[in-house]
């Protein structure tokens, strides 16, 4: 509370007086002429007279928040030393709350509050004092000014305002690893005793993290967790104030905590020893086989580097790393001869191109494996010209459209002319043939993209010398999307109409769905038909995001009166070119509760439930007669909203 100077000084003054007063009595000397404060008596005695020392007494006043008491709560009192107890002084107050919330007795100078206050809301309150002679009203002491605190009560709990949280932390990472810091906020006062003071502690996630109780830092509590074994982790974090003790409030929140890759497992071969048939007939720089190592990491710390350590192998074959699939594929960088070499052991080793020095004591990142391959000496039938071919068609398209061409060729030096068939076990629907002769691949009926989408088939070539050599492609034939779907709407259950929608208020908002492809379904225009008169009930507004609002156009509802209403919305694609569908919605009229929770939507018995007599029946189907005569002139429209605006139901 902040005191005028005046104030501070009332107290010296008033002892200076004192002792002024003493001393005039013990040692006074009589004068022979009165001073210009004595006067003569009758019996020869002078009277001194001294001016007052006049200022205010008061303390720092304070008030409880939340005071919930029948009576005003006891604020201070006023006091002017001036004041003699006669009733003469009188008190006056003004200021923030000052007759309002904070009164005043004119004559003892007792200041009451009659409202509970909220510290949160307002701290503290400025008012002015001010003491008036109450015959002249004369001011006997100074205007000042003085403060009321709120003091504050613990009556807020702590919140976490940013909650809830998600972090991450590597794996394996020692104890005490900072993982995420957490703070909560408390609307008490925190300079006054405890009610701010928060502590913090984990609820869930032990023996796993833990949390510094001052600090709210969310730390590592158990070493060596494992990603492998176990990834994601809820935690959840309590804020407590009054330092923790008992009666305290509280609040918490929940952390999402993820442990992230770290490089702790080394490359494995699933096994030991491999075998690879290669014929001498192999392309040099094509691939001829394959090999992997497993690892149990993620991203780059799961990336392996192949290598063939023996000159035998390195000499013939390379290897190389598959980015996607992380394997390693052997190529031939020489032409076999079965004649000269039948047979070629290699030796190869899969390494982490990543290691971390952490875990060096778990040995080396790597693991060694011995692939024999086998040259084989064959006739070599014919060989085509790529080793997977990829073509498209469109879906739809008439019977014997082209979908694209194979070719092979036999690298012998007589140069057999080849022919070429399908593989009949693989088609077993007959989509497509070819033509023996030029490769030519055609559709045998059309094509749906929504049904298949991919269809694999394997082309067989074979010498007309020797039939019996055969060479074989895989062919991926990809079916192309053309927009013959109409888009609906997506709508899986009937809507639900609150009976105290407003106008203008969003009921539902609906989405689309089209089987075709993003390219030719996936952009949704949305509106009411226009061939139907406008609907006096909703409205349809294309939110341009691929998503309409159904909103209200008027205001209240009555599921007595009409309990469903249907709502038909055309939906357009962004296809070329571009096709619609009309979906009809059901929307459900349903008595709700506040914040449009539903209360009940079932059809309600009227009157029966109530226990009316037969007399109250008639009374209220007259007074319905009369309002409709009343009302007979206004549209119907208007009769039914005045109706059920007044829970008039029939």
């Amino acid at each position: 509370m902040r005191i005028s100077t005046t104030s501070c000084l009332c107290p010296f003054l008033v002892c200076l007086c004192f002792i002024q007063r003493c001393s005039s009595v013990s040692h006074h000397t009589p004068a022979k002429v009165p001073t210009k404060n004595q006067t003569k008596l009758a019996n020869g005695e002078t009277e001194v007279h001294h001016r007052p020392k006049r200022g205010w007494i008061w303390n720092q006043f304070f008030v409880l928040e939340e005071h919930t008491g029948p009576d005003p709560q006891y604020v201070g009192k006023l006091h002017s030393n001036s004041d003699k107890g006669d009733g003469s002084v009188r008190y006056i107050l003004d200021g923030e709350g000052a007759g309002s919330i904070f009164i005043i007795d004119e004559v003892t100078g007792d200041i009451h509050a009659t409202k509970s206050l909220d510290r949160e809301k307002k701290s503290h309150y400025v008012l002015h004092a001010q003491a008036l002679d109450r015959y002249t009203e004369e001011a006997l002491e100074p205007k000042s000014e003085f403060i009321i605190k709120v003091q504050d009560i613990n009556d807020n709990a702590p919140k976490f305002p940013d909650g809830p949280f998600v972090a991450t932390v590597p794996e394996m990472s020692e104890v005490g690893t900072s993982v995420l810091q957490v703070t909560a906020s408390d609307a008490d006062d925190p300079t006054y005793g405890n009610s701010a003071r928060i502590v913090y502690s984990i609820l869930q996630g032990q023996p796993y993290f833990s949390v510094d109780p001052k600090t709210g830092i969310i730390r590592t509590a158990l070493a060596d967790m494992d990603r492998e074994a176990r990834e994601h982790y809820t935690v959840v974090i309590q804020a407590k104030d009054m330092a923790g003790q008992v009666g305290g409030l509280s609040g918490s929140t929940t952390i999402n905590i993820t442990l992230t890759d770290i490089n702790d497992n080394p490359p494995k071969f699933p096994q030991k020893n491999y075998q690879l048939y290669v014929p001498e007939s192999a392309q040099v720089g094509k691939p001829v086989g394959k090999i992997k190592a497993n690892d149990d990491d993620l991203g780059i710390n799961a990336d392996i580097k192949y290598s063939i350590i023996n000159s035998e192998g390195a000499n013939t074959f390379s290897i190389s790393a598959d980015r996607d699939t992380k394997e390693g594929i052997i190529s031939l960088k020489k032409p076999l001869n079965y004649e000269r070499k039948k047979s070629y052991t290699l030796h190869i080793e899969g390494m982490n191109t990543h290691a971390d020095p952490r875990f060096s004591y778990l040995g080396s990142f790597k693991d060694t494996a011995t692939l024999k391959i086998t040259v084989g000496d064959v006739d070599e039938g014919p060989v085509f010209s790529i080793d997977h071919y990829i073509m498209d068609v469109y879906e739809n398209a008439p019977r014997g459209t082209e979908v694209g061409a194979v070719t092979a060729r036999d690298p012998d030096s007589r140069n057999s002319p080849v022919r070429y068939f399908l593989d009949s076990k693989e088609d077993d629907e007959r989509y497509f043939r070819i033509d023996e002769i030029t490769g030519v691949i055609r559709t045998t009926k059309p094509l749906d993209r929504e049904d298949i989408t991919w269809h694999n088939i394997t082309v067989m070539a074979s010498e007309v010398d020797n039939p019996s050599l055969l060479s074989h492609v895989p062919v991926t034939v990809q079916v192309l999307d053309v927009n013959d779907n109409p888009p609906e709407v997506a709508a899986d259950e009937e809507i639900i109409l609150c009976e105290s929608s407003r106008p203008g208020q969003v009921i539902q908002t609906v989405t689309a769905v089209d089987k075709d492809d993003f390219a030719n379904g996936q952009r949704f225009a949305f509106a009411l038909p226009s061939q139907l008169p406008v609907n006096p009930n909703f409205t349809l507004k294309d939110n341009e995001d691929s998503t309409a609002s159904i909103i209200a156009r008027r205001r209240r509802f009555n599921h007595l009166t009409q309990e469903l209403y249907e709502l038909p919305i055309v939906v357009w694609d962004g296809g070329e070119p571009s096709l619609s569908g009309t979906s009809t919605l059901t929307l459900r009229v349903c008595p709700c509760q506040r914040h449009g929770r539903i209360r009940a939507c079932q059809g309600e018995a009227f009157l029966s439930s109530a226990g009316l007599s037969t007399g109250a029946l008639i009374a209220i189907l007259l007074c319905i007669i009369i309002l409709l005569g009343k009302l007979g002139q206004k549209p119907w429209w208007y009769v039914r909203d005045f109706l059920c605006e007044r829970h008039v139901m029939f």
